[in-house]
């Protein structure tokens, strides 16, 4: 891999990924009580009104919303419910800290979350709506207000780029403790409600408080959250020695040995499980994009399959 293929970004590279990111779907159905119910609804909305549902005709129902096809195939009064959409700013959280600095195969986890950010970022500037967000390394947290222009995603590519650009092999030897949470705690402060939130990272560092922060993010806004990740700790190779590095630490690992390997394994795997139960207790969508194959189609597929449910309002 060069410089610009696979280890670092380029801006001009980021703002390229706008045509790819016309191609991304947002939309997902969703689940109904109503056995009529069924809608394919966007979460980047724009205004106007937007079909809720079909339900049984209730006393008081205004009889313009009845729909005169259905009521007629089912042979009982059914009513088409709307709602106002209104307009939600989006903000995309990118983790750059020196664990990100890491990718065996196709690029570093750092390239891919900034990839799938500006993905995101054209995608949802392309449907009309406000983005901003949050760059984030192991010493500093930069912020991009959601404004609805072009310069406004360029600018938060230029802040992801020279904070990828920043991350060396010889950079610091581990994760800053509570980056993670402090970048989350000011989205927070901001996103009272009725945001789009992505976070992109590999979840290092997490803690309880993580989980609470997201939590109260979930209440009152709609979160995406994108777990970057090597396959490397999926896939240990059974023979041989590697050396790997944090920084200014090194470390050889053993991977002939089983009880290593295990250990590593029983590691990675206890940790995904953690993050899954955080999908089924917060309700939340966990999207894993790896680092080792190419970030759009990826994407756009999980995004497709995602179980994930925009919250009516």
């Amino acid at each position: 891999m060069d410089n610009e293929d696979g280890i670092y970004v380029s801006t001009d590279r980021l703002v390229a990924l706008e045509g790819r990111a016309r191609n991304l779907t947002f939309e997902q159905k969703a689940r109904s009580h109503q056995q009529l119910a069924g809608r394919m609804q966007s979460s980047l909305r724009g205004r106007g009104l937007m079909f809720e549902e079909l339900r049984n005709y209730l006393p008081g129902d205004d009889i313009r919303s009845i729909d005169w096809r259905v009521t007629a195939r089912t042979d009982r009064p059914v009513v088409r419910v709307y709602s106002e959409e209104k307009e939600r700013p989006a903000l995309i959280v990118v983790d750059q800290r020196v664990n990100m600095f890491f990718g065996s195969r196709l690029s570093m986890k750092s390239v891919t979350a900034a990839e799938a950010a500006m993905l995101c970022a054209w995608r949802i500037l392309g449907s009309g709506d406000r983005v901003g967000g949050f760059v984030f390394n192991d010493t500093e947290i930069e912020e991009v207000k959601p404004h609805r222009s072009r310069n406004a995603v360029i600018a938060f590519a230029d802040k992801i780029v020279r904070q990828n650009r920043s991350l060396t092999a010889d950079g610091a030897s581990s994760p800053a403790t509570g980056q993670l949470d402090a970048v989350l705690t000011k989205v927070a402060n901001i996103a009272h409600h009725d945001h789009l939130i992505i976070i992109i990272t590999d979840f290092e560092g997490h803690t309880a408080a993580t989980r609470d922060t997201l939590l109260r993010l979930v209440d009152g806004n709609d979160i995406i959250c994108i777990l970057v990740y090597d396959p490397f700790m999926l896939e240990l190779p059974k023979s041989g020695d590697i050396v790997v590095s944090g920084g200014t630490l090194q470390a050889e690992l053993a991977l002939r040995r089983a009880d290593i390997r295990n250990a590593i394994d029983r590691f990675a795997r206890d940790r995904g499980r953690e993050l899954q139960g955080w999908q089924r207790e917060l309700g939340l969508p966990m999207l894993p994009v790896s680092s080792a194959e190419e970030t759009a189609p990826q994407l756009r597929r999980l995004l497709e399959q995602s179980a994930w449910r925009q919250r009516r309002r």
